[in-house]
């Protein structure tokens, strides 16, 4: 007993008991199988022709499960907690029950809000609800900062009707719903704007929050959305449970729902409540993070028995090189995918930067390639996203902001240039492939000294099978000429942009990191 309680304390984290109880009883999303849209119980018929119309014709396991807790028996009485890998169709999974939950209501007002880390994800989530939304009657906005907050203003918040009629009695005013928005998709900088400043904004009749990329966006503060959100929620629900009865206040439709009636079993609590879905790949066990959400008997709905998995149809592979000869054996495997659609990720926006410079200097390439960094303007990076995406670039090189959540059509192939130093960052990228059931590879570029580790690393997943993937030497060496010309340019461009920072008064590399750029 005591050997088999030691061998247990030696297996790596990834299969070690969660802290939390809910945790430990996870439903299998692996258990339900893909459903024909026509079959999904209880399925708004509008909703079937709009997803006929996206080209959707049977829901993956992860919407199934999700529309049963939802939807079918489980109806929405817990918060719901997935933890599914990337391109499992987890957007479906909760903007469907949404839009049906909330396809009866009588009057406009803000109802579901969906929060994400960044513009880009926004705004590819809000494409999904465009789709769905309007065959019921709903409205969905967005709060991402693409437009000036005026023009963000203009769309989520309905004119004042005093201005209109100034007879009406001002409280009433004060108690009408004044945005056009059933749903809002925002990043959490925006949104927090819009609470601090814009009149009329109002998160008192908020019934369903949706926090995506969970684990990240518990990890970085993002000026206390959170709990800036979850306080607004209870201070107005505990002051409409608690109504001063004394007091004569004109009636609202509004304000009778959540006047009448205590939730089932939770006495006290006004109802409706804040029901919460959260979701990731690479979803925390940690109870201090996971604290924040007040979750509400939490259910967690989990692909497989480890607590990190691969896409079904992923396939991993290493390139073991010397550090000198990366960026030519990049340049012969991204000739060997001829021109496929692929992403390259790197380490940091610096190595982004001088790799993509790098390859300028490089004639006669097969495939076209661009940078994709913060070092770009927003309406760059847009173009040249919008550019991969209609095939007109092959290979996007950049960092992990492209690894969260952003969805490609026809994404083949991933690279790691850099070794991912988490499995987390590894899943993360390699999800950007073998989506939706279509099938994809990912390779890692490895120093040999960093074999071991990775090894270990994908250990920590199911699905982690990874192979040794050989260059042909000869394509290599065919290179190295060609290549010392290409640093020493790079060399030259590196000082020139240098020079140009340090007259504009921008903050300029020390000499020791520009001469490490050199080296890639």
């Amino acid at each position: 007993m005591v050997a088999m309680a030691r061998k247990e304390d030696q297996e790596a984290p990834s299969s070690r008991v969660p802290h939390l109880p809910w945790m430990r009883y996870p439903v299998d999303i692996d258990s339900f199988s893909d459903c024909p849209v026509a079959h999904l119980p209880r399925l708004d018929p509008r909703l079937v022709g709009a997803l006929h119309r996206m080209g959707i014709e049977s829901f993956f396991p992860v919407q199934v499960a999700a529309w049963l807790e939802t939807i079918g028996p489980g109806a929405f009485e817990r918060d719901i907690c997935i933890n599914s890998p990337t391109g499992s169709g987890k957007t479906l999974s909760y903007a469907l029950p949404i839009v049906q939950m909330l396809s009866t209501r009588k009057v406009r007002c803000l109802r579901a809000l969906v929060v994400l880390p960044t513009r880009d994800l926004a705004l590819q989530v809000k494409e999904v609800f465009d789709c769905i939304v309007p065959v019921v009657g709903l409205s969905v906005g967005s709060a991402v900062g693409q437009s000036s907050i005026a023009d963000e203003v203009s769309d989520l918040i309905e004119r004042s009707k005093q201005g209109l009629y100034p007879t009406l009695d001002e409280e009433y005013i004060q108690m009408e719903p004044q945005t056009k928005v059933d749903i809002l998709v925002a990043t959490p900088g925006r949104l927090m704007d819009h609470i601090n400043m814009t009149k009329g904004f109002s998160l008192e009749h908020l019934q369903y929050l949706v926090v995506d990329e969970t684990d990240r966006m518990l990890r970085e503060a993002y000026q206390s959305w959170l709990p800036t959100v979850i306080q607004l929620n209870c201070s107005t629900s505990q002051n409409h449970s608690m109504p001063n009865m004394n007091k004569k206040t004109p009636l609202h439709p509004l304000t009778t729902i959540r006047r009448s009636g205590v939730e089932r079993g939770i006495k006290g609590k006004c109802f409706p409540r804040l029901a919460k879905i959260i979701l990731s790949a690479t979803l925390t066990q940690d109870p201090s993070k996971l604290s924040q959400l007040e979750l509400h008997h939490p259910l967690l709905l989990n692909s497989g028995k480890k607590r990190y998995r691969m896409p079904v149809k992923l396939e991993s592979f290493k390139l073991i090189c010397k550090s000198n000869l990366k960026p030519l054996s990049l340049i012969v495997l991204l000739q060997e995918l001829c021109g496929k659609k692929c992403l390259v990720f790197t380490s940091s926006v610096e190595s982004s930067h001088r790799l993509s410079t790098l390859l300028e200097f490089f004639e006669d390439l097969p495939f076209k390639f661009s940078e994709y960094s913060r070092l770009q303007r927003e309406s760059t990076r847009r173009k040249t996203l919008d550019a991969f995406k209609e095939g007109k670039i092959d290979v996007l090189i950049g960092t992990d902001r492209m690894a969260r959540g952003i969805h490609i059509d026809g994404l083949r192939y991933v690279i790691n240039y850099d070794m991912p130093p988490y499995v987390k960052t590894y899943i993360h990228r390699a999800g950007r492939t073998a989506r939706a059931g279509e099938s994809g590879s990912c390779f890692t570029f490895l120093r040999k000294h960093e074999v071991k580790t990775f090894d270990k690393m994908l250990k920590k997943a199911d699905n982690s099978s990874c192979s040794v993937h050989s260059l042909p030497e000869d394509s290599v060496e065919t290179l190295r000429p060609i290549f010392s010309s290409a640093l020493k340019k790079l060399g030259e461009s590196l000082e020139s942009e240098a020079g140009k920072k340090s007259k504009s008064g921008d903050k300029i590399p020390s000499a020791s990191k520009r001469k490490r750029t050199i080296q890639i």
